[in-house]
Parts: structure tokens; sequence; C-alpha cells
């Protein structure tokens, strides 16, 4: 797909706002951003006519596609709780395209999203990272797996407890972690040792995948919401040796200057709940600003469907009238959890050799005024805002007119 977005208001995020500027995109790839750009001829212009032009939104933590809306039990496959350790389970094969949560992305400007398993379980499987438009996840897909899920705290202890199984308790989950971890660590130095004899040796698909994130290769996205959690995550990390991503981080406020040193990421949110739980009390949306002030490199989320994921930009926006930054609350849906989650190769901000994903706004999007009017997945129009009709739609991805 060959389009140019001119005469608009272009927000690269990882540069300075551009008056008047042109994003230019080639075979699905951003070609040159500024304010002179060549445009070859034959390329589809579009003129955003003093609109804001910015990068598609980045979802870091979600469940979209994988726990439908409006379909209750028959589209529920968030999370396999008959087994704790699911380091073998993919997220990817359990991602429905038709999920309605799909349109709501692109509604509100995210183009790109990390779907999880769910924290049911202290390991719960790999994530991937997809576009929000396609006819087939192998289609939408960004990288895959980009990280392995796990959980701390309340979760895996209620679901294992009530089934009267390991694990029951705080120390039974993180005893489930460190098993399978040491397991994984004495899989790996049997393979090597198999592999340098020459002698066969039967392959684990869990083991295989929890030695991608000891070797560093794959992240360790952990759940964990209260302080006393986040220590453990983190104490765990540091006995394993693997690359710590924490997940939720409600309480992380109050140990900001410990995770600031440590250099752990945090992907913050849901920001729009009730006190639902013990685990949810000190949830605020000042807890953001507090963490970037003190240093943490912050992604905040929807974890969707538990706020609707078009609202991610929303929670941005409070989190700024509540104290956070607001350049860092716009990298916080953008370049930052793009970085954080190994994606910034792709995705994240408007650059040359990225992928076309761009959004033209009606205005300022932490307005919350304002609203996406056109939103390019690769250079496709995949969402259009109907002023007339005052409705978006989406493309048929069904449907695929000759480029």
């Amino acid at each position: 797909m060959n389009l140019a977005i001119t005469s608009g208001y272009v927000v690269p995020v990882d540069g300075a706002p551009i008056e008047g500027g042109t994003v230019l995109i080639q075979d699905g790839k951003i070609a040159a951003v500024g304010q002179n750009v060549d445009i070859p001829d034959g390329t589809r212009t579009v003129d955003a006519n003093g609109a804001w032009v910015l990068p598609g939104f980045v979802e870091a933590h979600g469940h979209i596609g994988v726990h439908e809306e409006a379909e209750g039990w028959a589209g529920q496959d968030t999370n396999e709780m008959t087994d704790p350790v699911g380091a073998r389970m993919r997220a990817l094969d359990a991602i429905n395209p038709a999920d309605l949560g799909f349109a709501d992305a692109l509604s509100g400007g995210v183009t790109t999203a990390v779907i999880k398993p769910g924290s049911g379980n202290p390991i719960g499987g790999q994530t991937v990272a997809i576009k929000c438009w396609g006819r087939t996840v192998d289609e939408m897909l960004v990288k895959e797996p980009v990280s392995v899920k796990s959980a701390l705290g309340e979760n895996p202890k209620r679901v294992y407890g009530d089934k009267g199984k390991l694990p029951s308790t705080r120390q039974g989950v993180a005893a489930v972690i460190r098993d399978q971890l040491t397991k994984a660590q004495d899989y790996a130095a049997k393979k090597a040792e198999a592999e340098k004899d020459g002698k066969p040796f039967d392959r684990d698909n869990t083991m295989e995948i929890l030695g991608k994130v000891l070797s560093g290769e794959l992240g360790w996205c952990q759940h964990a919401h209260r302080a006393d959690d986040i220590a453990t995550a983190i104490r765990l990390s540091e006995e394993f040796g693997y690359r710590l991503i924490l997940n939720h981080g409600t309480e992380g406020h109050l140990i900001a200057d410990v995770i600031a040193d440590k250099r752990i990421p945090v992907i913050i949110g849901p920001l729009f709940t009730s006190r639902s739980k013990v685990e949810l009390r000190n949830r605020g949306l000042r807890n953001p600003g507090i963490l970037a002030r003190a240093g943490v490199e912050l992604a905040i989320t929807t974890d969707h469907p538990v706020v609707p994921i078009h609202f991610l930009v929303h929670q941005a926006t409070l989190a700024v009238k509540e104290g956070l930054d607001r350049d860092t609350a716009l990298k916080s849906i953008t370049t930052n959890p793009a970085r954080i989650m190994g994606l910034d190769d792709r995705v994240g901000s408007l650059r040359p050799g990225l992928d076309g994903d761009v959004v033209i706004w009606s205005g300022d999007p932490l307005d919350v005024m304002s609203r996406a009017l056109n939103v390019y997945v690769q250079g496709r129009e995949v969402y259009t805002w109907n002023e007339q009709k005052g409705e978006g739609a989406v493309a048929d991805p069904f449907y695929r007119e000759s480029d």
C-alpha cells in the first residue's frame, strides 16, 4: 500500500511535532516523515487538513480475541485452569479475529495489541503481538511468542485452592514457579549434553519455552498487584536471572524507588476499575505519575475487556489530570509499550522503516472530545469515521481491493 498523508499536525512521539507535515507509506512501511517529502507519482494522497496525525497506539496487555465480548462461555479462552503450569499454551491458538473488541480497538486508535493468557495460573502461557485488523491471526501477526505470562497473588491461589490443589497460598504459587524454572535449568543442561554427544533427546514444550525465558530470549510478564507480590516477583527474577516485566503493578508506587533502581518496566492498569478485591485497595490514577517521576519506564494498559480497549487513551488522559507528565502519558501508549515488549522495530512511532500504522485524529487525542477519524494499518485504511452518520465503519477484512 502506497499512501501519503499530507498537511497534518504530525506527532511522531519520538521526535518533535511537525506543522503541515507529511507521512509517506510505501509497501506498508513508513518511508518518510517531514514537511518537505517527495511524493512519488501514483501515490494515494489524503489531506489531513491540519488534523493530528499519530502512530497507532499499542496495548501492552490485553485479552482481546481470547476473552470475547457478548459470547459468554463460548468465547472465554483466557485461562486453561486445569494445569498450574501452562508455559506450552499459546494465546495465538485461541484468538478470534471476529471478536467485537477489535472494532472498538480501531475506533480508539489502537492498532497493535499484545494478547496474553489470563492470571489464573502461576505460569499462564505464551503471549503474542498482533494487529487489530485482519482475517486470521496468522495474517495479523506481529511477533510470536513475545513473552511468557505468569501470575502471583490472589488469582492463582484462589483458582487452585478452590480445587484443593497446589498452589493454595502465596508460598505455594512461588514454589510452583521456582520448581518449574529449576527443572528448566536442568533440562537445558541435559539437552546441551545430549547435543554435545550427538545423542537423541526427548523434547518438552514446557521446558523449551521456559528455557527461552532463562536465556533472555523471552521476557517474563509478571501479574502482580500488591507490593509484597512485586517484591516476590523481583526476588524470583534475580534468583533465575530472567527479564522481568511487571504487569498491573497496582502498589508499585509504594516501592517505586526499588523498581526504578532495578530498571524494571511496569505495564500499569487497568485504571478505570472499582477496588473489587484486596489487591486493588491502593489502585489510583495518581500511581502512574508517581512511578514515572521515580524513573520507572511505564506503559498503560486497559487489560481488555476489564476496561474496554478503546478507553486506553482516556486512561492516559486522566493519569495526566492526576499528575502524569503529558509527554510520558503519550509515550505510555506508543513508544514505551513497543519498547518494553520488543516491538519497537515495527510499531510505536512515526519513523521510517516502521509499519505504516497511522491514525488521523480530529484533535489532540488526550482531549476526551477528540476522535479517531481515519485508521491505517500498514498503509491500508481499516477504520473511517462518518460525520454525517455519526458512526465509524471498519473495513471488511475479507474484501480486498487490488493494491
